[in-house]
């Protein structure tokens, strides 16, 4: 059995992400789902979300959507409280450096870094955005990760991401370099990554294990993780979200 929650693993977050799995535990142990002792957060993501003995996982959604919607359970969805966004909901930062003083449309030609190309926050979105806003992105790079890809917009190595609004707000909260980028815009809100599980598993007994793990979470690790809860966003609604070409 593995189980993972390595979308926003960071030093920082490592005590109350480290309180949020033993309450998971507990709570996935209460209804006699065995669990690892131990996230396998170093594992590579998708040998983690294809295995057949995933107990509990959190993906993105535009992998959920291109190859894993139909050999994974949904469970539900976490909701941060984000601002602008319906529970469940995220959006990303358009986010460039602080001195920049371009406007949307004038980045046409700009170097653009994403973390993954499979990624709905830091490259499905930029594709719509840039999209709306006339043009799209010919000059891009991937950095491995949304840290990666802020830092490299504020040492000037790039010109422009995509940062999900979680993120963000753990960049703006660790990171020194955030004082060096701006807010240029917001994407579109989308659904929220969810939580998967092997297929065929009782996706209502977990999602009923995560609401109880987070309503047991002790209130600082609670509101250091910007946990509210965990809303049902139905697969449709992930399905029915738009891929960039070539996904």
């Amino acid at each position: 059995m593995i189980a993972s929650l390595m979308m926003y693993d960071r030093v920082e977050l490592a005590t109350p992400n480290a309180a949020y799995w033993r309450q998971l535990r507990h709570a996935l142990n209460r209804r006699g789902i065995k669990t690892p002792k131990e996230l396998a957060n170093t594992t590579p993501e998708f040998e983690v979300w294809r295995s057949p003995e995933l107990v509990l996982s959190q993906t993105c959604g535009m992998p959920y959507r291109t190859q894993l919607s139909e050999s994974v359970s949904l469970i539900g969805t976490p909701d941060f409280g984000l601002e602008g966004c319906a529970p469940g909901y995220y959006r990303s930062a358009v986010v460039v450096r602080q001195d920049d003083p371009r406007e949307a449309a004038e980045f046409c030609n700009a170097r653009f870094v994403y973390n993954q190309r499979c990624s709905q926050s830091g490259f499905g979105a930029a594709f719509f955005w840039a999209r709306d806003h006339g043009f799209r992105f010919d000059d891009c790079q991937a950095s491995g990760g949304h840290v990666a890809s802020a830092r490299m917009v504020a040492q000037g190595h790039a010109d422009i991401a995509t940062i999900d609004a979680q993120s963000w707000r753990f960049i703006q909260q660790f990171d020194g370099f955030a004082k060096d980028l701006r807010v240029l815009d917001w994407t579109a809100p989308t659904p929220g990554l969810p939580y998967i599980a092997a297929k065929g598993v009782d996706a209502r007994a977990r999602y009923e294990a995560v609401a109880e793990a987070i309503a047991a979470l002790d209130p600082l690790s609670r509101q250091v993780l910007g946990l509210r809860g965990i809303v049902a966003i139905p697969k449709a609604a992930y399905l029915a979200v738009e891929n960039p070409p070539d996904s």
